[in-house]
């Protein structure tokens, strides 16, 4: 961004717009009209247009200019004590400028100023700046939207400087019953409102079926042929290589010539775009090759998303004619291209893979990395959830200096209200830092949601406000899993102090108390107002937007799909698998062996004086994995391990939670060994387990290959010379070919001196 001048504090002053008149020789432009309405909907003042400025009145005078002196799609803001001036280099350049002033006009009923004098002249730094808005089944909220409700949200992303919307016309087909308009309607009224708007409009169009199956090919070809008369106008149809889909690059490349055969006589300034999603390195090298021979003039360029060849060689390798279009994930916070940073397992659990997410500083950091090796960006987004990381990556494709709490205030100061938009920017920066870090640890929940009562305290006239009703619920939720977390431990710790005393109680009643113990988690539940806070904001939200939190009761498409309110009460201890445990113990043959099972599962992780248990894939229970970080790092380098949070049985798995997040650590390290005991290296995981202490092989004498089966390594005496132990594991071999869900994993480790 330019800034021609900032007006120095003590110098300021503010002029009363609340009778100004909108100057525009358009009066039906975009820009004139946003200006108009969305001032209307915050003071409930209906500013008068005119094409010449009045004598008595302050004016807000919109303009282009098209000398040039302002960049393509650039604005100038200019502001004295009696008048405010936006100029831009085109239609979209003043709509981007109103956009600004709405987002720094202090306003409340029946109240409109500005800050004076200013001058601010500023153009965007990337040409693609977009989002996908995917009216399908498979989204937690756009499928439930009228078009009116699409015109907004595509308006409001434009106050950020978004110049691009991507839809999905053909993918997921599946019936839902929150749907108020069919998808070919609603296909064609996303383009006229791009077109409206000045907005290029995209698709996103994978092939999911074999492209040798001629008949799907051919009827997909159909669809496409509907759809190119359909849209007002087209920029850009971008093809997935995969995610989904599986065909190799010999059958996706004549496809998209016949596609482009196809659309450029209806949409001559439209390009195909492709990913190379989930093509190995022999695909992406004769994919690179056609490019070279064929230089194919339908071609856009290439787009990096998920499961993508990483950002910087793609740029260096693709000819500079094309463009490189970044594809971030933005809307899933596990098993995706990124991950939330040191999660804990209960937010996993509960908040699952589509949450309410803000992250703004991480994403922050995110664009900043990948953003100069590209043309842009369009982001992955399934839902209304991820709004905040949608206007950060937004704003920075603009300017990519700009500071993250000054966009979350701008954030706070249209969507809110001015009154509280730094203490809600602070708020919302609260509930990313919420989910950083052991859990039971973070003390800061609690403050973060005291924060939002006040902010609701402070502001009831944003009680039906669905951004603000997201980060209530947020807020509440965290703190509301904080709390059973810290309870359903102690529950576990006392459960296990019984069986523990199993050998004086008798088994039986030692896991009928113990089972007394865990129930109090179901009997005598933790915080049931904040329960019933998350309910009713749940209720609110699918109102307010259509964001579908349950299944059953709000229609979401699936249990991964944002549906929070179906984990809201998922145990946050062993409950489950420990009920099960029970049944088996109590079929075994004798006493001794039903005491002996109690007793290994009393100390599982706590297993005695001079030895150590670590649950690799939680940070609060892994004190001797190093993870090798500070705050962030390089978002696309493999620095630093992340767990694998594993979505079973549609996230109700009665597994014990520490075979549900695993992970290959960096390495475990023991420092202060008894060199004259005798230890073992214990661990459990999922095939296999290539262990190295002190950096050599070893094998295991107990070789368990399957989801809770024990490998066992002995610790030659040699290795305890030094005091210090160093385990690291070698990349399973022969997995290759596997689907990643069938690959080894690990999923605790455990160092046991023998007695």
């Amino acid at each position: 961004m330019i800034a021609l001048f900032y007006a120095l504090p003590f110098l300021t002053a503010t002029i009363d717009l609340s009778r100004a008149v909108v100057v525009t020789r358009e009066p039906d432009a975009i820009a004139a009209k946003v200006l108009v309405e969305e001032v209307q909907k915050r003071t409930g003042l209906r500013l008068r247009t005119a094409s010449s400025a009045p004598e008595n009145s302050p004016a807000i005078t919109i303009a282009i200019e098209p000398s040039g002196k302002l960049k393509r799609e650039g604005y100038r803001l200019q502001a004295d004590r009696a008048s405010v001036h936006i100029t831009g280099a085109d239609a979209r350049g003043t709509l981007y400028g109103v956009g600004h002033f709405l987002r720094t006009m202090t306003w409340s009923p029946n109240q409109l100023t500005f800050q004076t004098p200013s001058d601010i002249t500023t153009a965007p730094a990337y040409p693609i700046r977009g989002h996908q808005l995917g009216y399908r089944t498979q989204a937690n909220s756009y499928d439930a939207w009228t078009v009116a409700q699409f015109e907004q949200y595509i308006r409001e992303l434009a106050f950020f400087g978004v110049n691009s919307i991507e839809s999905i016309p053909f993918h997921d087909d599946r019936p839902t019953p929150v749907m108020k308009v069919p998808r070919r309607e609603m296909n064609r009224a996303m383009s006229e409102i791009c077109y409206r708007y000045g907005l290029d409009y995209w698709a996103w169009t994978p092939a999911d079926f074999d492209l040798k199956d001629t008949a799907q090919r051919a009827k997909m070809l159909e669809r496409f042929d509907e759809f190119f008369k359909d849209s007002k106008e087209l920029t850009g149809v971008f093809f997935p290589g995969g995610d989904p889909g599986n065909n190799p690059p010999e059958l996706v490349l004549p496809f998209l010539e016949d596609v482009s055969r196809r659309m450029l006589p209806v949409h001559p300034k439209a390009r195909v775009w492709l990913s190379l999603q989930w093509f190995n390195a022999a695909q992406v090298d004769s994919i690179y090759a056609y490019i070279e021979r064929e230089k194919p003039a339908w071609l856009g360029g290439l787009v990096a998303g998920p499961s993508s060849p990483r950002v910087q060689p793609t740029r260096v390798r693709l000819p500079q004619q094309y463009k490189l279009r970044l594809y971030p994930d933005l809307t899933h916070d596990k098993i995706c291209e990124y991950q939330v940073p040191s999660w804990d397992q209960a937010y996993a659990l509960t908040l699952g893979r589509e949450a309410i997410n803000p992250r703004p500083s991480e994403f922050a950091l995110i664009h900043n990395w990948f953003a100069p090796y590209s043309d842009g960006f369009i982001s992955y987004s399934d839902g209304v959830h991820d709004d905040v990381n949608k206007t950060v990556f937004s704003a920075l494709s603009w300017d990519p200096a700009r500071s993250v709490r000054s966009i979350l205030t701008d954030y706070a100061h249209v969507y809110f209200d001015p009154a509280v938009a730094e203490p809600a920017a602070d708020g919302i920066l609260a509930l990313e830092r919420n989910w950083r870090g052991p859990l039971a640890a973070n003390g800061a929940v609690e403050s973060t949601l005291l924060a939002w009562q006040r902010l609701e305290q402070q502001a009831p006239q944003l009680e039906s406000n669905w951004r603000w009703q997201m980060c209530l619920l947020r807020a509440n939720y965290d703190a509301y899993v904080r709390r059973r977390l810290i309870n359903e431990t102690q529950l576990e710790n006392a459960a296990n102090a019984i069986l523990a005393q199993a050998r004086v109680r008798g088994a039986e009643r030692a896991m009928t108390d113990a089972a007394s113990v865990l129930n109090r988690a179901v009997d005598a539940p933790v915080s049931p107002r904040l329960r019933a806070r998350i309910e009713d904001l749940c209720a609110k939200l699918f109102q307010s937007i259509g964001l579908q939190t349950s299944v059953d009761k709000y229609f979401a498409s699936g249990e991964e799909r944002g549906a929070v309110l179906d984990f809201v009460d998922y145990p946050l201890n062993n409950r489950w698998w420990l009920e099960d445990e029970f049944q088996k113990i109590r079929n075994l043959p004798s006493e001794s062996a039903k005491v002996a099972r109690l007793e290994t599962i009393a100390t599982w992780e706590h297993p005695g004086p001079g030895s150590f248990y670590d649950n690799v894939g939680n940070e609060s229970k892994s004190h001797h994995v190093v993870r090798g970080y500070s705050e962030f790092v390089a978002p696309e380098e493999d620095q630093r391990p992340e767990p694998m949070f594993w979505w079973w049985e549609q996230g109700k798995s009665r597994a014990r939670l520490s075979w549900q997040a695993t992970m290959w650590p960096h390495s475990l390290i023991y420092e202060g060994v008894d060199p004259s005991a005798r230890y073992t290296i214990r661990s459990t995981g999922y095939g296999q387990a290539l262990l190295r202490i002190n950096g050599e092989r070893v094998e295991p004498t107990v070789d368990g290959k399957q989801m809770g089966e024990f490998k066992e390594f002995p610790v030659a005496p040699r290795f305890l010379k030094e005091r210090r132990l160093v385990l690291t594991w070698d990349k399973p071999t022969g997995e290759e070919k596997l689907n990643w869900r069938n690959r080894s994993r690990l999923s605790e480790v455990w160092l046991l001196r023998q007695n």
